[in-house]
């Protein structure tokens, strides 16, 4: 990209998982980038020796309309502005009159990309294998279920409620006591999902969606979750992607354009079971990256009408791991289940094992020549946001 004029992109939010590779991934390819952040907030970013512009604008979680307000004010004088997490999708899905391009899903794409009802519709017409889900008004409907272990989860990624941005989370309930205790989590008019616990491995299938196709495809594999009981990888591997789910998920995503990443969870007998669309760029950024797929700046080159470097991934396999949600997950094992519903909970023991042993070839996300400041603090601000949150 060398000789090309400078093309500013301001990316947010700062606090999201894919923030910081997305940053090195723009300015690798010659992106002038600035990241939004939440008021207060002071992000690992601003310990970077080659720090980006930091802009901070109303927390959504406190009040939304304002945040729209203040957002629609930094765009001038970007070239695109690219959200990096739900709350952002949100945001800017209702930006109006900016002079640069939304490079993310805006009206019936931004509604798919935060709307589990609809992507499950869409997943089962495409063919994707769908767990059986009951759809709820909201918690007092939780009465009806009966069948147990089961999963309960908001079927919007970010929703508004009285001025402010919520997400709803998930609980696990292997009895009607815990199905209780769950629907205390939930506002009385938030609409939920509720679907059969399935004991399997997470996966996912990135890509980059073009007027032509979707090119540049790879996938994933968990090693380990942060949180055994359900969430993100602390550590994840190369997979590759198997024809009949390229042509599934392309069946799902007819009509979109840019990067996604399909979640999945393949049980014991082998069935990959759709779980999500992430719309957007997503926690395990840094494991496409180390295979040399910038899927973030080519989202970028697509947006402004370039025609995106993409290349496919380089050979060989390669492992991922995330320092902060490394220290989260085994401090997560020696807590213990939430649920009596989790029969696989990890050992103490071996945990500790799989994750202080060596391992050739680990990469390590967010890790840079020269960051290494940043790259501990990113550390800790992970730990600290999800192990000791709400103390």
């Amino acid at each position: 990209m060398s000789g090309t004029p400078s093309r500013r992109v301001l990316a947010g939010f700062a606090e999201s998982l894919a923030a910081p590779e997305v940053v090195g991934s723009l300015r690798d390819a010659e992106f002038d980038v600035s990241i939004f952040t939440r008021s207060g907030a002071s992000p690992p970013m601003a310990k970077m020796k080659r720090r980006p512009t930091i802009y901070q604008i109303a927390t959504p979680e406190e009040d939304a309309p304002r945040a729209i307000d203040h957002l629609n004010g930094l765009t001038a004088g970007f070239d695109a502005v690219l959200p990096l997490d739900d709350a952002s999708i949100w945001l800017c899905d209702r930006l109006e009159g900016v002079g640069c391009v939304c490079a993310g899903p805006v009206g019936d794409d931004a509604r798919l990309a935060l709307d589990k009802r609809i992507q499950l519709d869409r997943a089962r017409k495409a063919g994707l294998a769908v767990p059986e889900t009951s759809v709820l008004d909201g918690p007092a409907q939780l009465g009806s279920i009966e069948t147990f272990p089961v999963v309960v989860k908001g079927a919007l990624a970010a929703r508004q409620h009285d001025g402010r941005l919520k997400r709803d989370g998930g609980a696990v309930a292997g009895n009607l006591s815990e199905l209780e205790t769950a629907a205390e989590r939930f506002d009385a008019d938030a609409p939920l999902l509720v679907q059969p616990l399935i004991d399997g491995v997470g996966e996912g299938v990135f890509g980059l969606a073009t007027d032509t196709g979707i090119i540049a495809w790879s996938g994933y594999r968990r090693v380990r979750m942060m949180n055994p009981q359900g969430s993100g990888s602390s550590a994840c591997r190369s997979i590759g992607v198997s024809d009949e789910l390229k042509e599934q998920i392309s069946a799902m995503l007819v009509g979109w354009r840019g990067m996604f990443m399909i979640e999945l969870l393949r049980d014991a007998s082998g069935t990959p079971w759709f779980m999500e669309l992430n719309g957007r760029a997503w926690g395990s950024m840094a494991l496409a990256r180390r295979r040399g797929l910038e899927y973030a700046a080519w989202h970028i080159e697509q947006a402004l009408g370039e025609r995106p470097i993409a290349r496919d991934a380089a050979p060989g396999e390669v492992l991922c791991r995330n320092l902060g949600r490394e220290i989260a997950h085994v401090l997560q094992v020696m807590r213990g289940p939430r649920s009596g519903a989790i029969t696989n909970w990890p050992g103490r023991g071996r945990t500790l094992i799989d994750v202080l042993r060596p391992t050739r070839d680990t990469f390590w996300y967010n890790r840079r020549r020269g960051e290494y400041r940043f790259f501990l603090a990113d550390a800790w601000a992970t730990v600290r946001s999800q192990v000791f949150k709400g103390r």
